[in-house]
């Protein structure tokens, strides 16, 4: 073609124009640009990492060397009893029996079914108002509560556990209250009861309460609290502290039903479960 550039051997032709704008059909984001990389602050960074990594092994070093306790912090029982309410299975903190040999009246065997277990809640919701007034000095992060049957179906236990917010110096003025001002044995302190319908204790109300016990411990942050009642529904006009229901020569028919044994007994056996619970929550491998 007259006047054409000859195209430049091996060399690609050139593009053709056909008259369209260069414009592209999108609008895209323009990228930042990449500043060229300076030797010097490459070194520093480098030098930052080693220096570091120097600073956390000889940290670690030193406390393995020195035995230093908070390289790891260990669970106590106090740490561990306050999650115990979630991390413990419904089946460990309330079994579906207990077994209480010697628990009975005159030492004789008892056995205990669980009923029904309540829904985890706030001690507002689980406790008579003079109860949880006294309580308050602990704190209460969680109220869980279980409901249980004798062998014979003739009594019902109301059996809770109240996970404590305090120390143990607090949880130890709290048991050191109970004991001298005998705060267990006043019966406008008595726990409430848990009785859902269709069960065995759904007749189990604030009237039928007849014998009750609450313990605050001191090893563990936990106040343990149990209530029972007669079975048949029938009001009772005098309840009687398990302590005193228990006692030598007790003649009331509080105390000939067993059913101080009955709050007592599951009670302590609850009690236990909770306390070998913790001891594998705290346990260290070895």
């Amino acid at each position: 073609m007259p006047g054409a550039v000859p195209q430049p051997p091996g060399g690609y032709p050139p593009p053709l124009r056909l008259g369209f704008p260069e414009t592209p059909a999108e609008t895209t984001t323009r990228l930042r640009p990449v500043r060229p990389r300076q030797r010097w602050r490459t070194v520093a960074a480098a030098a930052c990492v080693v220096l570091g990594l120097g600073l956390i092994g000889g940290a670690a070093t030193g406390a393995w060397l020195t035995g230093d306790s908070s390289a790891e912090t260990a669970e106590t029982p106090y740490t561990a009893t306050r999650t115990a309410w979630h991390s413990v299975p419904v089946d460990t903190l309330f079994p579906r029996t207990l077994q209480g040999k010697g628990a009975g009246p005159g030492g004789t065997h008892r056995s205990w079914t669980r009923v029904a277990v309540a829904p985890d809640s706030t001690c507002d919701d689980g406790l008579d108002p003079l109860l949880l007034t006294t309580l308050r000095s602990v704190g209460c992060e969680r109220l869980v509560r279980a409901t249980y049957t004798d062998a014979t179906r003739s009594a019902v236990t109301t059996v809770g556990l109240v996970f404590a917010e305090a120390d143990a110096p607090a949880m130890r003025a709290l048991r050191t209250r109970f004991t001298e001002q005998k705060l267990g044995a006043r019966k406008d302190l008595m726990p409430r009861t848990y009785a859902p319908r269709g069960t065995p204790a759904a007749s189990f109300g604030a009237a039928q309460r007849a014998s009750w016990t609450v313990v605050p411990l001191t090893e563990i942050p936990v106040v343990v609290l149990a209530v029972s009642g007669f079975a048949d529904g029938r009001a009772v006009a005098d309840p009687q502290p398990a302590a005193d229901a228990m006692a030598e020569g007790a003649g009331t028919d509080i105390a000939q039903a067993g059913l101080g044994h009955e709050a007592k007994g599951v009670a302590d056996r609850v009690e236990r479960g909770l306390r070998r619970a913790v001891a594998d929550l705290t346990e260290q491998p070895g």
